[in-house]
């Protein structure tokens, strides 16, 4: 039996000093390649969505992840001991909100918002996904959350009064924006509950099958757009598909397997950054500066709930 460290205090007698939780590296490795890939997918999404309905560009993402990731999941023996009763409830809800309805709602909200402000917006998800799995993960609720909802959402209403003047934010794309990260933070909650009874490959493909399901309706859209959609807008979504959506999944669901919940959330801190400079480099796009300010402010709430919470005073 290995003994606690202590520490002494003067001619006092030794206590047991709390033990300090290590980070894995592999694990911010993961979540920072995800935070890059998920970066770019704002970007893609708005250049291709001048070519591509969202819903067909939904599914050809989503159906391209699901055929990528197959023979991967197989080899790994995917199809034994297939989930059952509330485990495969779960990947039925993570897979229809996730890789369903998130995909076809940005999709959406890209056609009258721009790349950045969009991941301005859907990476408020890290506010809710703390106060989630605060409340339903047992990962605590500490004032900073408290702290940093009010900022990030100060921040909202800041970047909502922009659509009240000429060229400003279109109300509509925030509302569907704000609707993608409420589908986020649900999902990622989902998700870490169920990556405690399965792994990550398996869990991103049967997600990725569940909502290639889910989007079959638009197939004969995409059919029919397929013949006469260029070929760069084909490129861009297959690259959806295989990178922001089949890799960027899997170094998410390993990183999520090992983080907290709320910690993992920073992926979208990053995520925002990346994303904002990747659509001035090769859109030219650049958000207004109440936008700017609004994100910010979001931005900086999300931060907050990464503070330390002040704990008791021991005697």
């Amino acid at each position: 039996m290995v003994a606690s460290p202590t520490t002494r205090t003067g001619s006092g007698p030794a206590r047991p000093t709390a033990p300090r939780t290590s980070i894995p590296r592999l694990a911010l490795v993961a979540a920072g390649v995800t935070a890059l890939l998920w970066g770019s997918a704002f970007v893609v999404i708005r250049g291709v969505g001048a070519e591509f309905a969202p819903g067909p560009m939904a599914l050809a993402r989503v159906g391209v992840a699901a055929l990528a990731l197959t023979p991967l999941a197989l080899r790994a023996g995917g199809l034994r001991g297939l989930p059952r009763g509330r485990v495969l409830l779960l990947v039925g809800l993570y897979g229809a909100l996730w890789f369903g309805g998130y995909n076809l709602v940005l999709n959406t909200a890209e056609r009258s918002i721009d790349a950045g402000t969009a991941a301005m917006l859907v990476n408020t998800a890290p506010i809710l996904i703390a106060v989630g799995a605060g409340v339903f993960l047992g990962e605590g609720f500490p004032r900073p959350v408290l702290i940093g909802t009010v900022v990030a959402f100060a921040g909202v209403a800041l970047m909502s009064l922009s659509g009240r003047g000429p060229g400003g934010l279109d109300p509509a794309g925030l509302a569907l924006a704000l609707l993608a990260a409420l589908l986020y933070a649900v999902s990622v909650l989902i998700q870490k509950v169920l990556l405690r009874d399965l792994d990550g490959l398996r869990a991103t493909w049967l997600g990725a099958v569940v909502g290639t399901i889910v989007l079959l309706p638009f197939a004969p859209a995409l059919l029919a757009a397929l013949p006469t959609t260029p070929g760069g807008a084909v490129a861009g979504t297959v690259y959806l598909g295989l990178f922001p959506t089949a890799i960027a999944f899997l170094t998410w669901a390993y990183a999520l397997r090992r983080l907290p919940a709320g910690r993992a959330a920073l992926v979208g801190y990053v995520a925002t950054l990346c994303s904002v400079l990747l659509s001035w480099a090769f859109l030219g796009e650049v958000p207004t500066a109440v936008v700017l300010a609004g994100g910010a402010l979001c931005l900086a709430g999300v931060a907050l709930t990464r503070l330390p919470a002040r704990s008791a005073r021991r005697p």
